[in-house]
This record gives structure tokens, C-alpha cells and sequence, in this order.
């Protein structure tokens, strides 16, 4: 579960919300399953960055170290939430070994030159996942902006190879806000990943996705 950043903190952190989370988070483990929850940086992170580059001329590197430092601010949240449940140390590593019998395991960004979409998709191969699902702020992927264009048409289902080509590109940018990562993108393809991305913050409908039943959301295998 990758889990953006301004899912976990939007402007101001929505308390309440979280509660929720957990709540349903909790729900789903107490069923014998168990999740990875991989931790964005989202809007704190972009702050930063931009404040940066208004102040100096970082590198795509030193962006991507600022990003990387926010996502693990945002995991150490989310660690404590989940207390004696969460693993007990935040993961970086994707290519590392967990080794740990708790019911969520939690991490955050790695090295630069991705997002934590690509620690997801990875850990989502070492495990095994059944699918890798990605929470953002939309409903599903658009063919455009919906932000910015009125007539976006939502996109239930599409292949890797489309969604690359029209939706992300094939080039990391530092910061730069698309609904999944393209370097991840790629991995996800060559190991047949599928990826389920869905609004993190209605979580009726993620309980729906979690509990089998048919939701809101795009498709992307």
C-alpha cells in the first residue's frame, strides 16, 4: 500500500481521518491479513523543495534527499499510530530482508532517482503481494488533469504500455506530481505487478477493494 503523502497530511493533519485509517487498517489484520504501508512525502515535501530551489540551485539528487527525509517523517507517524502492531523498525530498504512476524510493516523512501511508488512495487514483488494499491487524491487516473480540464474522463482499466506512454512518461522528475511513479511504472510491467490506484481518503471504497467487493478506482495491469 502506497500511501501519499497528502493522504497522511494533507495542509493540516486530519485527525479524524486518521482515526479512521487505523480503524479500518485495523480491521483488515485482525482478519490474519497483512499489509505494507509505504509512506509519500507529498505536499511537505514539495514545500521544501521548492523552497529550495527559490533559495539556491539544488541538485536533482539533493530534491530527491529532501523528498526522501520527508517521507520518513511521514512513516515515523504513521509507525506510532500503529504502535505495538507496526513493525519495529521503519524500512527503507526494499532490496534488503524483512525479516519480522508483525502485522504491518512499515516503510519509506530509499535512495534518489524514484519515488515510493518504487519501494512499493518492490516490496510487492519480494512479497509477493497480490497487488500493489497506490492512494492518492483522485477517484482514478484521468486522461487529463481533472484539475485543470472539466471534460477528464476517468480511466477504469489500462495496460502498463499505454499508461506509460500517455499517462507518466519514462522519466523520474524530483517532486513532480503524476499518480505513480514512471521508473516504478516500468518495474511493475517487466514483472507483471498489478497496481490498483484509488482516492486514499475515501475509505469506504478501500474497504471495498480490501474485502473483494467491486469499488472506485483504475486498474492497471
Amino acid at each position: 500500500m502506497s500511501v501519499g503523502g497528502s493522504i497522511i497530511v494533507p495542509d493540516d493533519i486530519d485527525v479524524q481521518f486518521l482515526k479512521n485509517f487505523k480503524k479500518l487498517v485495523d480491521q483488515i489484520t485482525k482478519k490474519g491479513h497483512r499489509l505494507i504501508i509505504v509512506c509519500g512525502g507529498g505536499k511537505t515535501c514539495r514545500k521544501y523543495q521548492k523552497a529550495a530551489s527559490e533559495i539556491a540551485s539544488p541538485s536533482g539528487k539533493e530534491l530527491d534527499l529532501l523528498g526522501i527525509a520527508s517521507t520518513k517523517l511521514n512513516a515515523f507517524f504513521i509507525k506510532t499510530i500503529f504502535g505495538e502492531d507496526a513493525s519495529d523498525v521503519i524500512e527503507n530498504d526494499p532490496k534488503k530482508a524483512i525479516k519480522t512476524n508483525k502485522k504491518i510493516i512499515i516503510s519509506a523512501g530509499w535512495d534518489p532517482g524514484h519515488s515510493t511508488d518504487w519501494d512499493a512495487v518492490m516490496l510487492g514483488k519480494y512479497f509477493k503481494a497480490d497487488a500493489v494499491l497506490n492512494l492518492f487524491d483522485l477517484d482514478y487516473v484521468y486522461d487529463k488533469n481533472p484539475k485543470e480540464f472539466s471534460d477528464a474522463k476517468p480511466i477504469k482499466e489500462m495496460a502498463w504500455k499505454d499508461f506509460r506512454k500517455n499517462i507518466v512518461g519514462s522519466k523520474w522528475v524530483p517532486g513532480k506530481n503524476v499518480p505513480f511513479d514512471p521508473i516504478a511504472a516500468e518495474i511493475a510491467e517487466k514483472n507483471k505487478i498489478e497496481v490498483v490506484i484509488m482516492n486514499g481518503r475515501n475509505l469506504d471504497n478501500l474497504q471495498k477493494f480490501l474485502e473483494g467487493k467491486e469499488f472506485k478506482g483504475t486498474v492497471i495491469r
